[in-house]
């Protein structure tokens, strides 16, 4: 009898990670272009260092000429070591080129990155790529057998990324740490600078007087505002746009209500209504809150007594 083949389990999703809490984080993980972009970078800023360091040496006289690239190697090495591990402690697992790429490394288990972690992946790094690279432009024509040996080992270092879903080279395997590239956050457009209603660009807008706007907050804008994107967008056919419609009556008319405004308004015009009306209560909060009065709520005057309007204020009219 044949035995039951067992069925494979799925891979996990490299572009993945799952943090202690179980709630997986989409990340995408680092391209090798973006990667060797951020160590070329990061290349620069050390080289820059050490040039800087040599050509104060030679100015001070505490070096002689024989000794210049000796030196330049040696600080090199002493200032590249340091920065990357100080740099990506500093930085939450980034360093400069890391930064200007928007890339960063992360812990393979969803977990804080570990100073013995980030010392492993960059001390690794010295003896995947560095250090093989020194030998080779270091060794004379004497020892092919040794420069073939060295060219093959950094090779093999760089083919390592290539082999596994999350690009790490062996550094990484040892630190459990992968690169990751960091989302873009996208903000949603403004509402109120979205596009003129017809009968504001007719002249005929809609006008709210101060003692108006002085009964809703901060919450129900937001709320507001929700309802306006979704008539923006709509979804769900004929049968979420009628719910729409009703939703924007009923609100209509408890504004109408709450806040004394008499004018009915037409079926066609609800949706630019509620946006005047969100234009000119964002505008009333603002300047509120620039005096140091912020209203989170509709219940923000149930502490105060109430004040009596003046006789004829004046009208607040929404601009755009």
């Amino acid at each position: 009898m044949r035995r039951a083949r067992k069925a494979r389990a799925p891979r996990p999703n490299p572009h993945e990670l799952m943090p202690p809490e179980g709630v997986p984080i989409s990340l995408e993980v680092a391209a090798i272009g973006t990667r060797i972009a951020a160590q070329l970078t990061d290349l620069v800023v050390t080289f820059i260092g050490s040039v800087a360091l040599v050509i104060l040496l030679v100015v001070l006289k505490v070096t002689d000429p024989d000794t210049i690239f000796a030196l330049a190697a040696f600080l090199f090495f002493a200032i590249r070591v340091p920065y990357y591990i100080v740099s990506e402690l500093l930085w939450n697992g980034r360093t400069l080129g890391k930064r200007l790429m928007a890339i960063k490394v992360v812990a393979e288990d969803g977990g804080t990155l570990t100073a013995h972690a980030l010392v492993a992946r960059n001390l690794m790094k010295e003896a995947e790529i560095f250090l093989p690279a020194t030998l080779v432009f270091t060794l004379d024509s004497a020892s092919p057998l040794a420069s073939i040996l060295t060219t093959l080992w950094i090779l093999a270092t760089l083919v390592v990324p290539l082999a596994n879903p999350r690009r790490r080279r062996l550094g990484d395997m040892i630190a459990g740490t992968y690169v990751v590239r960091l989302p873009v956050p996208i903000l949603l457009s403004d509402v109120s600078r979205g596009p003129v209603p017809v009968r504001q660009a007719a002249g005929q807008g809609f006008s709210f007087y101060p003692h108006q706007l002085d009964h809703y907050g901060v919450y129900e804008l937001q709320t507001l505002e929700a309802l306006l994107r979704a008539g923006e967008r709509p979804k769900g056919g004929a049968a979420a746009a009628k719910n729409h419609a009703e939703s924007l009556a009923a609100v209509i008319e408890k504004i109408r209500l709450k806040i004394g405004y008499p004018d009915p308004v037409p079926e066609a015009e609800r949706q630019a209504f509620l946006k005047a009306f969100y234009n000119a209560q964002r505008a009333h909060l603002e300047q509120r809150q620039l005096l140091g009065e912020r209203r989170e709520n509709k219940f923000h005057a149930s502490a105060e007594p109430a004040a009596a309007p003046d006789a004829t204020p004046a009208p607040a009219t929404e601009k755009t």
